[in-house]
């Protein structure tokens, strides 16, 4: 039995106007996803249970099978796992955007999808700067970065993520709780070595949006998680273009393919990762493959382009493995959002979203395309998201 997973970040939205009153997923040409719909098992799950952010993080450890109750300890730890980066007992590990903040408000939280260089040379000119002071800053991609500070065991704080205070003033949003002055005032320094940074002139002066704050957000300690093999019985290879992901894949022991066109962004190479999906299911019990790239444009806000990646991820992803899937025999192959990202609101939402599973052994239960309302109307809701993959594999066993 081969077996596939396909992640379309934020793929779940809400009705909008500029799609005539459809969704996203209703308005896009989504054949494939739409045939897994209609063959079997559609429906809805919670991936963000109650109290949790909505969040890439803690919608695919339910996606995979893990229960965030028991083993969320923040995003930061998990992408500090991709980097190979082990904290000491007295650190804290941060993720640390590049952002820009104009008038008070967060303007853009990617500061322009800065580029790599210039992301690179700031964080060295921070760990210049801070490093004396217990901050250890590593780059990572673009303007997703990790910060460590030492001597912060015992800071117990609530952090806003960026992404999800879209045009908002940030005045109220900064740290809060036990050690939130020291990371504030690390927030501040480095705002103050922003102010005239030379990659600041530069983008500015190109009319491109410039980095003005670290935003320091996500903290936690790593947390040991169980094998993917252990818990589910079969070898994995994940295919990603973000930390996140690839964090989760290294605490889980999944085999990590690299696509070097995968940019976690809009303008990822689709083609690169549907090719490298469908050689990995060869060699692989499970392939996964998750794309940021809807999740991206309902942060821009963009109806059309959030319709274009759907459609790219079906066409270039989905079909791809589905015949490589149907040549080998018996497989089953599943999609699901880990959360929506509503190109209204520009930022995360906690609504359960939408999941399909077909294949071998999986009857249909009358669902037709992969959209929210059919979901709905099948009437399949699954309280505990961390139980659709047992439930996936469960009919095989």
């Amino acid at each position: 039995m081969k077996y596939a997973i396909v992640l379309p970040d934020g793929a779940a939205d809400f009705p909008l106007p500029e799609l005539a009153g459809k969704t996203p997923l209703e308005a896009a040409r989504i054949p494939n996803m739409d045939w897994v719909s209609s063959h079997g098992m559609l429906g809805r799950a919670v991936t963000i249970p109650p109290g949790f952010t909505p969040a890439t993080d803690v919608g695919t450890l339910s996606l995979l099978g893990y229960d965030p109750h028991e083993c969320y300890s923040g995003r930061a730890p998990i992408e500090a796992a991709a980097k190979g980066l082990a904290a000491r007992p007295d650190q804290m590990i941060f993720r640390c955007n590049l952002v820009a903040i104009e008038d008070g408000r967060m303007k853009d939280f990617t500061a322009g999808h800065i580029s790599q260089p210039e992301a690179d040379r700031i964080l060295a000119d921070l760990n210049d700067a801070l490093g004396a002071d217990g901050c250890e800053f590593h780059s990572s991609v673009s303007y997703r970065n990790l910060m460590l500070l030492a001597d912060a065991a015992d800071m117990e704080l609530t952090c806003q993520p960026p992404h999800d205070i879209p045009g908002r003033p940030v005045d109220g949003l900064w740290p809060r709780g036990r050690g939130a002055e020291r990371v504030g005032e690390v927030m501040r320094r480095g705002a103050l070595l922003l102010a005239d940074h030379p990659v600041h002139r530069a983008r500015r002066g190109r009319g491109e949006n410039p980095p003005t704050h670290i935003w320091l957000w996500g903290q936690g300690r790593p947390t040991a998680l169980e094998s993917f093999r252990s818990r589910h019985g079969v070898s994995a290879a994940l295919i990603t273009g973000v930390d996140i992901l690839r964090g989760l894949a290294v605490g889980m022991g999944i085999d990590l393919i690299h696509v070097p066109g995968a940019t976690g962004y809009i303008d990822t190479d689709y083609d690169g990762k549907g090719a490298a999906a469908a050689r990995a299911a060869k060699d692989y019990d499970v392939v996964i493959v998750h794309v940021e790239a809807a999740d991206e444009a309902g942060h821009m806000g963009d109806a059309a382009e959030k319709v274009t990646a759907l459609e790219r991820i079906d066409e270039a992803v989905m079909g791809p493995l589905l015949e490589e899937l149907r040549r080998h025999g018996d497989f089953r192959i599943l999609v699901a959002a880990d959360h929506p990202t509503p190109v209204g609101s520009k930022t995360h939402d906690g609504a359960p979203p939408p999941f399909c599973y077909a294949g071998t052994g999986v009857a249909s239960n009358g669902g037709a395309r992969f959209t929210e309302a059919e979901a709905l109307g099948t009437g399949l809701f699954l309280d505990q998201g961390h139980l659709l993959l047992p439930a996936f594999f469960a009919a095989q066993r």
